[in-house]
């Protein structure tokens, strides 16, 4: 089978959503099919064009063995509304330069279109569905336009949104299938298009075992961050809340996003037991994340459909998690025993929930450590859900 896969985001771009197209891609590969990749030139997080792809308008280049096919975009990270929907809507226009290549292009038994950025998937819904015919299966990462509602970035009822609303049902309903990557996707989806043809894909990582045996605490607790610092994470507010020092707990950090500069200015002073590590590879990171207890994992505000991808990540190292939020990543954490929740805003509780780990027993932590190691080769197997992936695709 030959496969298209369309993302706005991929490698060497850092992040859940690059790192869980690119993962896919990569999969699929490993399985003998042939892949290839439509993107941007890659930007994302820091919104600027990476060194070595500048100056140009398009480029392929092979990475493990996947051709990708690269057009460009207008990058920036800046919260102004105007350049945020420039940017979507510029790499949604000179994608349209890949039509060029119908030869290429007809040899597509599949096409897995990336959303959001929506109008990035529209472009590419009108492109390969309407226009050439492919079978295409849309991959939901995220409810736009009701996540950009929630995080304040589109008022609800402005010919914004109405126009946004108009795109998410155009994709639904053209789509051959829709991959939502949480259960609150495919159940949205479902209820907009009774009948459509959905499957759950989460945000896995394919790794070959997990960590061999249940981890022990440090002497002193140590607590890690690794992600993107920005609105939906609101770590700045986090880590002003909760007084690490008085805990005697260590709270380290790695990333980067609009709030880094508040943060860096705000433990500068370096005595409120926080350190800033700076941004790490995705294989660095899984090294250094064997050296802490346990994982924040913050969610300022209840996104429908949005899970955290961070709960994935950790299972394989056996790092139970420190849940601030609500929704379904919180009953995920809850459900499957990884860690304790915590409702965000609420940091007194936080703070107990860390007070908590930092005095249980070997034993009772060693549980929570267990449940995440036997879930990252069971329930939340990369791997095992890869082959139902392909086997969904296979009955298209």
């Amino acid at each position: 089978m030959k496969v298209l896969v369309v993302s706005f985001y991929y490698d060497p771009e850092l992040g859940a959503a690059p790192s869980r197209i690119t993962n896919l891609a990569k999969g699929l590969k490993s399985l003998g099919m042939d892949v290839d990749v439509l993107t941007c030139l890659p930007n994302y997080p820091k919104g600027k064009i990476f060194d070595g792809y500048r100056g140009r308008f398009s480029m392929k280049e092979t990475i493990d063995g996947i051709n990708v096919f690269r057009y460009w975009t207008y990058a920036t990270v800046s919260k102004n509304p105007i350049k945020r929907v420039l940017a979507m809507t510029s790499y949604a226009v000179s994608m349209w330069a890949f039509a060029f290549r119908r030869k290429l292009l007809k040899s597509y038994d599949r096409v897995i279109v990336q959303s959001p950025p929506i109008m990035v998937s529209a472009s590419a819904v009108l492109l390969f569905k309407k226009l050439f015919g492919k079978n295409t299966i849309l991959n939901v990462s995220d409810l736009w336009p009701g996540s950009a509602v929630e995080l304040g970035f589109v008022r609800k009822g402005s010919l914004f949104h109405k126009v946004l609303s108009f795109l998410e049902r155009f994709i639904y309903r053209n789509a051959d299938s829709v991959v939502g990557q949480s259960q609150e996707i495919v159940d949205h989806v479902c209820r907009m298009f009774p009948g459509k043809r959905t499957f759950l894909y989460r945000n896995l990582q394919p790794v070959e075992k997990a960590t061999d045996t249940v981890r022990a605490k440090n002497a002193k607790l140590k607590i890690v961050y690794a992600g993107l610092f920005g609105v939906a994470q609101d770590m700045l507010s986090l880590l002003k809340s909760v007084d690490f020092k008085a805990l005697d707990v260590e709270m380290h950090l790695y990333g980067g996003g609009n709030q880094m500069d508040k943060i860096l200015s705000y433990i500068k002073d370096g005595d409120k037991n926080i350190w800033y590590h700076g941004y790490v590879s995705k294989q660095e990171i899984n090294e250094e994340l064997k050296k802490y207890d346990l994982s924040i994992i913050p969610l300022a505000t209840h996104i429908y459909g949005a899970v955290p991808s961070k709960i994935f990540d950790l299972l394989p190292a056996g790092i139970p998690i420190l849940f601030s939020g609500d929704g379904e990543g919180a009953r995920i954490v809850q459900d499957y025993g990884f860690g304790l929740v915590s409702k965000y805003g609420d940091y007194a509780a936080l703070a107990d929930n860390i007070k908590r780990f930092s005095e249980m027993s070997e034993e009772e932590y060693a549980k929570y450590s267990a449940n995440c190691l036997e879930a990252a080769t069971d329930s939340f197997s990369f791997s095992k859900q890869l082959m139902r992936f392909c086997d969904f695709m296979g009955k298209e």
